[in-house]
């Protein structure tokens, strides 16, 4: 599998865990759209990455390159790049924590978010591809 065809599957990928998000809000399930839509992102950014031929294990890592190689170049928003970040930390509130509280409110904003990293993500794709230049 060449890197654009994985940098697109990760990004149908996206896609789709962004719908799951929308749709866990619409059932009442908070912390699993706060979830989704943290995977959304970080699929997203992964998808980018892979016209790289970057990767890492830990999800760390992946935000760590995505920053380095992505975002530092000046291909992605610094501003929309954050979201990924506060994102992953929610996330791990809502997935780990005890006694914890997401509201409605929280969800959709981390799904708004989501949403935005990743029309911007999809768009850089895009543009790259369409460029046919390794970015």
């Amino acid at each position: 599998m060449s890197r654009v065809e994985l940098a697109r599957y990760r990004m149908e990928k996206a896609s789709e865990i962004l719908e799951d998000a929308k749709d866990a809000i619409e059932r009442g399930r908070l912390m699993l759209s706060v979830n989704r839509a943290y995977y959304a992102m970080f699929t997203a950014a992964r998808a980018l990455l892979a016209l790289e031929e970057k990767d890492s294990s830990k999800h760390s890592g992946v935000i760590s390159l995505f920053n380095q190689w992505i975002v530092k170049p000046g291909y992605f928003s610094r501003e929309v790049s954050r979201f990924l970040v506060k994102a992953k930390d929610l996330r791990e509130d809502a997935d780990y924590g005890d006694f914890v509280k997401i509201s409605e409110e929280d969800a959709r904003i981390q799904v708004e978010r989501a949403l935005r990293f990743y029309e911007e993500a999809k768009k850089r794709l895009d543009e790259i591809i369409e460029l046919g230049r390794k970015r």
